[in-house]
Formats: C-alpha cells, structure tokens, sequence
C-alpha cells in the first residue's frame, strides 16, 4: 500500500463526507493504493455515524473508535498502529488541511529520502487570537530542542512507516513528534509550505492550556530524549552536587569544632542544613532514578478502551 492518511478527530461529522470525497479524489487522480483511517476521539456528535456510512461507500476507509475523549495524542498513537502504507500522512479533519498536498509530501519522502516532512502553513486564516500565540510556541519549541520547524504543531505531515512505527505519541505529545523522532534517531526532517484554509464548520479546538502543558511537555520530551536511557546521569549528577555540598559543609563544621571553636556544632542552623541536604541528594539520586524508570515502562501508558473497529 502506498499512503496511509490518519485523521484524529472530536466532533467534525459535518466535515467529514467532503473531506473524504475530496482524499478519494487525489488517490483515484494519482493512482495510489491508499486507506483512510478516521479514530474518532470520543465524539458527542454524529461523527461516528457519518464514518461506518463512508466506510459502506468507500472500501478504502476504516474506523477507530474511543469510548471516551482521550485527545489527539492517544488518537495518532492508535491511529499508527493500524497503518500499512509506506507512506503515512497525518491532518486534521476540519478542512483547514488540503489533500491536494499529498501527492508531493508523498514524492518528497519516496524520492527526497525525507523521514518526515512537516507542513508549515505560512499563510495562516486563523484569528489573531489564536496565530500569536502559535507563533511564540513555535518559536520556543525551535529554542529548546535545536530543530528548525517553523510551524511544529501543523496537523498536515508526512512519514515514513518505519519512523511512526518506532515512535510512541502519548499525554500531549502529538505537537512535538519531530522531535519524538529526532531524538529517536530519525534526523532527516523536511517541511513544505502547505496551503491553509479558514474553518468551514465547527468550531475550533485550540484552547490556552497548551501553552501550560506545551512547554512542559517539550521540557518531558527533551529530558527522556537526552536521559531516557542513562536517567542517572541527570539524576546522578544532582543528588551527587547537592551531597558534596552536605558533606562539605559538615566538613567544616567538624574542623570549626576541632580546631577553633569550643560550642557544640549539633546548635547551629548550619549543621541541619548540611543533614539536609545529604538527604535530599540521597532522595534525588535514588527516588528520582526508579521513579522515572517506572514511568517509562508502565505498561497502562498507552492503553486506550477503544469501543469498535470497521
């Protein structure tokens, strides 16, 4: 199978008919084996209805569906789990992604040797509101993980199923896959200017809690990058400084003691404060290293109930 197109998506069953016509389209102009995989997150409307009529229409199209809404995240996780195209293109399902740019993210990771070739809508038709603060996030997400993306969270991208197949989308992970995949040694990483188009129906689900959870996320993601396999290496290092410290402070209280003064050193402040932070060091050495290690390996991570498939 050539193309594999993944659309997560919460409440859009007006969307969806024209959205599927139109990906019908390009694959039947460019002559690509394709199946579209729609995982509907949990919708309150009538989205999954309108999926088992496409699926009846058009042999190509499959259906995911959670009980409940989990987010886009564990939506793309499923999502590419159940891919079998060589390529896997990724949009969401209110129109604001054009299909007519499949075909050349598509040449430009069989031909371009791409891993992934993210969308960069440079021409936005989203309310100030919403493209600002999109712009201080992108720009913060290229300061802190060194990867030159001008537009990080397009839902419009492009993968080889080798890299999506290797990868793990969790939490509020979906907005920084690039870096997912950067870190887990898939480097080639292209973007293409893609064509953006204002809102037909619905309403958007861009909310201000991304840019809480966003960099914290970011922060999770290039810490388990760089530590994720060697944690006490971070770990290590910091209860190992804040130890020293201790020590090095009872040191000193233990020579003042001997040395130069008659007064009992159990009396000053100093003294707890070097206890202290033995402790603490101990804790972060030994407490940060196992939890981080259980964190990584829980096995209910990524275990989402899902309710039917077609």
């Amino acid at each position: 199978m050539d193309i594999s197109v993944v659309i997560p998506l919460f409440n859009e069953d007006e969307s969806l008919p024209e959205l599927e016509a139109w990906i019908r389209r390009v694959m039947n102009q460019n002559d690509f084996s394709y199946e579209i995989i729609f995982v509907d997150d949990g919708s309150t409307d009538n989205s999954w209805n309108i999926i088992e009529e496409l699926q009846t229409k058009n042999e190509h199209c499959r259906g995911i569906k959670f009980r409940r809404n989990y987010g886009k995240s564990a939506g793309l996780n499923v999502g590419f789990e159940a891919t079998q195209g060589d390529v896997v293109i990724t949009m969401d399902a209110d129109l604001q992604d054009s299909p007519d740019e499949i075909p050349e993210l598509y040449r430009m990771i069989k031909e371009d040797n791409f891993d992934i070739v993210s969308g960069w809508k440079k021409k936005r038709y989203d309310p100030i509101s919403k493209t600002i603060p999109t712009k201080l996030y992108n720009w913060i997400t290229r300061k802190m993980s060194g990867l030159k993306l001008n537009d990080m969270n397009c839902g419009l991208k492009a993968y080889k199923s080798n890299v999506i197949k290797n990868i793990e989308v969790y939490g509020e992970m979906h907005r920084y896959i690039p870096v997912i995949a950067k870190w887990a040694g898939f480097t080639k990483i292209g973007e293409k200017v893609v064509q953006h188009q204002a809102r037909k129906y619905g309403t958007t689900k861009f909310g201000l809690s991304r840019f809480i959870n966003g960099p914290l996320d970011l922060a999770s993601i290039m810490f388990v990058g760089k530590f994720g396999k060697r944690p006490m290496h971070f770990f290590g290092a910091i209860g190992s400084f804040v130890s020293l410290i201790g020590f090095a402070i009872l040191i000193y209280l233990s020579i003042s003691k001997l040395f130069f003064d008659e007064t009992g050193i159990a009396s000053r402040p100093l003294f707890y404060l070097g206890i202290l932070a033995i402790m603490v060091g101990v804790q972060l050495f030994i407490g940060g290293f196992l939890a981080e290690l259980i964190t990584r390996n829980a096995p209910e991570r990524n275990n989402y109930k899902i309710e039917k498939r077609i």
